[in-house]
């Protein structure tokens, strides 16, 4: 089991859906995980934000950072 912490420093849809897609993959594997936002990341720690907004590949930042919270993933800022 390894030790991953996925750092989310930019207010960007794309950047946020994948550090939560892979902070997930990461975690169903079994592995240790922490996500942490800084810079212009903070803002996903907005309760109120939009996090249905489709990227590119049709994904969404809904997709993935649910499982984070249930699973008690640990999310700092």
């Amino acid at each position: 089991m390894a030790n991953f912490l996925f750092i989310l420093s930019k207010d960007e849809n794309e950047a946020a859906a994948r550090c939560f897609q892979f902070a997930k993959i990461a975690h169903t594997k079994g592995h240790n995980v922490n996500v942490f936002f800084i810079d212009g990341g903070v803002t996903w720690a907005n309760r109120t934000r939009d996090l249905d907004i489709k990227t590119v590949t049709g994904d969404c930042p809904n997709d993935y950072l649910p499982y984070l919270v249930e699973n008690e993933v640990p999310i700092g800022v």
